[in-house]
């Protein structure tokens, strides 16, 4: 966050000075002034190291008559030095603004809540991919969910692919190649940032006091629709909006009124009605990737890689029905939504892997598949869990399919699981099948 540090001689401010210091900026800027002791003000903070909104204001219009001589001397994300004298009725106030700091907070590809996330995960599966596979050009995550795994190998050439287009937008985040202008990113965060005006949208009319406030659906409802009209104006290019979108929904997801995922959400609790939103932090350093919002049983008919990172879902529980409400609000095609949990339809989106086809699908997959490893991560509930819970393709399945591309080896690690229900299993293990293909 960008911030303005005045340090007044005496705390008398007035809508005309304020007005003519944003008039001097091109850019959204947050702008804060410290209150000082015994001043009139102070009494309404009860803390004079509190930072109160300079845009808000609180002074007695009337004491400020005028403002003259400004200096200003503004370049992109370097300190600058402002000073101007202020008229009132008594005498000529004279306020500095002693610092300028960037402030501007930013986020990683893990801090986000999702089932079967595998970033804890990371040092078993590059151990054991670095260990079987040695070394590799290009790395392909076809269920790729968050992208944790494929944040891994960032110096390889990604193939990363996910039925839902919220995590299509988070991989066109972090992982695509083309060029983008953070400082508009910076700029457009701190816009959304600032207090926005309530407004009736999609989001209000159809989600408020469920998993957001009412002035939070409002404010998320308002971003997402700019988001989409600046870029049919022109204004920021396909992956400035992806990054802008991701940005949004891992700053939702800090104060969704959930356990981490939108089957239901919590009632008698109170809502928070305020979010900050982060700077995304890509790798900089990236290749020429490719990114996909595909059925993944067809999309490896059209690619190859080295080494195909295979993680589908375990068991019965959807994606699409978990995830529901960030996927409507990443697609912003504004669907009917229905039932207690305000879902949209997901048709569309249900995944062939949490169904009793799954065995097939996953035969059909490893048979159209070209690689030199195959790498798929499985865990150990097969009958440890609810029926729900259940995973849907057996160890003697996957082992006998994968044997037909060729030499198969097991890995396993104990690991804790994030799950929907209740149930908890001590002995849960997330298993390696490593094939090297003939």
């Amino acid at each position: 966050m960008l911030q303005l540090r005045l340090l007044p001689i005496k705390c008398q401010f007035a809508t005309k000075a304020i007005k003519a210091i944003f008039a001097k900026f091109k850019s959204p800027l947050s702008a804060y002034f410290v209150p000082k002791i015994g001043n009139a003000h102070s009494r309404l903070y009860n803390d004079s190291l509190i930072c109160v909104p300079l845009r808000v204001c609180f002074a007695n219009s009337a004491v400020l008559l005028d403002y003259y001589k400004t200096k200003i001397n503004l370049k992109a994300k370097r300190a600058y030095a402002v000073s101007w004298l202020c008229k009132s009725v008594q005498n000529c106030i004279l306020y500095d603004i002693v610092e300028m700091v960037e402030k501007m907070q930013t986020t990683k590809i893990n801090n986000r809540r999702y089932l079967g996330n595998k970033y804890r995960l990371l040092p078993f599966i590059t151990e054991v991919i670095s260990s079987e596979c040695g070394d590799f050009e290009s790395f392909a995550d076809i269920f790729a969910g968050t992208g944790a795994v494929s944040s891994a190998y960032t110096d390889k050439i990604l193939y990363t692919n996910d039925i839902l287009y919220s995590n299509y937008l988070c991989h066109l985040t972090w992982f695509s190649d083309e060029v983008f202008d953070m400082s508009k990113i910076e700029k457009y965060i701190e816009f959304y940032n600032s207090e926005i005006p309530f407004e009736e949208n999609y989001m209000t009319e159809n989600f408020s006091d469920t998993y957001f406030s009412r002035k939070n659906c409002s404010k998320i409802g308002f971003i997402r629709e700019h988001i989409e009209n600046e870029f049919k104006a022109g204004k920021i290019n396909n992956r400035e909006r992806a990054i802008l979108i991701t940005s949004l929904l891992y700053g939702i997801d800090k104060i969704a009124n959930t356990c981490g995922h939108y089957d239901a959400y919590r009632k008698g609790v109170k809502l928070p009605e305020s979010f900050t939103m982060y700077v995304p932090e890509p790798n900089p350093n990236l290749k020429h990737n490719h990114c996909y919002n595909e059925d993944t049983n067809e999309l490896v008919k059209n690619i190859s890689a080295d080494i195909v990172y295979i993680d589908p879902p375990y068991n019965s529980r959807q994606y699409c029905d978990a995830y529901h409400l960030i996927e409507n609000i990443a697609r912003w095609e504004k669907p009917e939504v229905f039932g207690v949990a305000k879902k949209m339809d997901r048709t569309t989106l249900k995944s062939k892997y949490c169904t009793r086809s799954a065995p097939n699908a996953f035969s059909d997959l490893i048979n159209n598949l070209k690689a030199k490893y195959i790498v798929v991560s499985y865990n150990n509930m097969s009958n440890k869990g609810n029926d729900r819970s259940n995973a849907r393709i057996s160890d003697t399945h996957i082992l006998e399919t994968l044997k037909t591309k060729g030499n198969v080896k097991t890995f396993s690690e104990q690991f804790k699981a994030f799950t929907t229900g209740k149930s908890e299993h001590l002995d849960n293990e997330e298993r390696l099948f490593v094939c090297k293909c003939n």
